[in-house]
């Protein structure tokens, strides 16, 4: 553990995470980094200005956006070479997770320069935090604009066995909730995070078939930035093996074993719970006696 400020190190880029919303949810390393290096790359100068001003830092500062990422990319290696040191923010949240940056790092590594992270707020890690999704989960960022384009992404995610994290403006929110409704589970559950951090959040939880409704409840419930958390399918979420590919392993094993070294084994082999298995085992084979055991 580290309790000395820690400066920006020499012909080092700096990936530094920066509030999504609260000024005070900075982090000390940030400051620290933010305060001395000699340079400070910003996907929008004005706004991080905001954020520098609030603690008391001044700094020189050069844009660095999507729009001229690569191009930015070149100086800033030079910079580096010639010994500076460099931190980059995005306009909130993680550089490189749906925001600028993965570009930049890539140039610079493959330039053969150090790149370090100085970790701190992210909109998914506050979203996750709340969502109660236990278990894998796959981040999917912003979907595509058009309908067609984001259903035929949906639909390639739908039988995913785990929760989905994603991105969305408040002019599409309702769009995109009506897609994942079309294409997913209605009986999935939904966080909607509004403004995580901000003055208004608001943090919603309903089963996607609820959530239309809520939204179209009150028109402040469709402001603001959004992060969306669907919960795992049904299966996922209560650990039940996969039906057919069960049965078919349930049913080679039984013909040999007795029902709870079956349950046992077609664990090992499908990933799922010897209790949902063993009472798999009872649906196929009805004359089998309770289980000795439990998970």
């Amino acid at each position: 553990m580290h309790d000395a400020p820690q400066p920006a190190r020499a012909g080092t880029l700096h990936i530094v995470a920066t509030p999504i919303g609260n000024l005070r949810d900075i982090g000390l390393r940030a400051l620290d980094v933010l305060r001395s290096a000699d340079l400070v790359a910003a996907e929008d100068t004005r706004t991080t200005q905001v954020l520098l001003a609030a603690h008391g830092i001044q700094a020189r500062m050069v844009a660095v956006h999507e729009h001229n990422e690569r191009g930015a990319a070149a100086r800033l290696i030079e910079a580096l070479r010639a010994g500076r040191s460099v931190a980059y923010v995005s306009d909130a949240g993680t550089p490189g997770i749906s925001d600028p940056g993965a570009r930049l790092v890539e140039a610079v590594r493959a330039a053969g320069l150090p790149v370090t992270p100085i970790p701190g707020p992210s909109a998914v890690a506050a979203a996750l935090s709340v969502a109660g999704v236990d278990g894998p989960w796959l981040f999917v960022g912003f979907l595509p604009g058009r309908t067609a384009a984001r259903r035929k992404t949906l639909r390639g995610y739908a039988a995913w066995p785990c929760g989905l994290v994603l991105y969305e403006a408040p002019h599409r929110v309702r769009a995109t909730v009506d897609d994942l409704l079309a294409e997913l589970d209605s009986a999935r559950t939904l966080l909607i995070a509004r403004e995580l951090s901000k003055r208004f959040e608001q943090l919603h939880q309903c089963v996607l078939a609820d959530a239309p409704a809520w939204l179209a409840a009150d028109e402040n419930h469709r402001r603001g930035e959004f992060v969306l958390v669907v919960g795992p399918p049904a299966a996922q979420a209560d650990d039940a093996p996969d039906d057919a590919e069960a049965r078919r392993v349930l049913a080679i094993l039984l013909e040999a074993l007795p029902a709870t070294q079956a349950a046992r084994l077609a664990a090992r082999l499908t990933g799922g719970r010897r209790n949902a298995l063993y009472d798999l085992a009872l649906s196929l084979k009805p004359d089998i006696p309770p289980a000795p055991w439990t998970d």
